[in-house]
């Protein structure tokens, strides 16, 4: 049987692709759980954007990620450099990729300015966080692709396990 596709930010797969140049991990510390039960497309909006590693913080300022897919809102560097343009583009190649895989699931980073699915940082870079999603999380989602939260990961792949009927 064919495993389904799934697009995860690739820093949660160890790759050092976050701002910092750094990889970050999967919460439950789970990513063979991905590779064995999934077809794995790797993918980083912001380098897909065009954005080097690491790179300058940026935030969301003005709204969420819906916002700024339809213009009401913008991508800001901590240096005040605008960045939208550079999301944007990474939340296109990131659906396009998702379109070329047949990927229909995509697990995404926590908090992220391109990834985050329930929660953003709040667009003046202290730390604090705000509901909201990330450009390339709702691009995702207009686009139908079911998108998780890495905070959801345990969550998810124990109902996967229980509709294959495994303990």
């Amino acid at each position: 049987m064919k495993r389904p596709c799934i697009l995860v930010s690739a820093c949660l797969l160890g790759i050092e692709s976050n701002y910092q140049g750094q990889r970050c991990h999967l919460p439950a510390g789970d990513e063979s759980g991905v590779i064995s039960s999934f077809t794995v497309i790797p993918i980083c909006p912001e380098q897909l954007g065009g954005m080097s590693t690491p790179r300058t913080p940026s935030e969301i300022q003005g709204g969420s990620g819906e916002d700024v897919l339809d213009g009401r809102a913008r991508v800001m560097s901590r240096t005040g450099q605008d960045v939208t343009d550079c999301f944007l583009k990474g939340a296109r190649e990131a659906v396009r990729i998702a379109g070329l895989t047949g990927a229909d699931i995509a697990l995404l980073q926590t908090a992220s300015p391109s990834c985050g699915c329930h929660e953003i940082h709040d667009g003046c870079f202290r730390g604090q966080k705000r509901p909201g999603s990330g450009v390339a999380s709702a691009a995702l989602a207009r686009a139908g692709i079911r998108v998780i939260d890495a905070s959801d990961w345990a969550d998810f792949l124990g109902s996967m396990k229980e509709l294959d009927g495994e303990d």
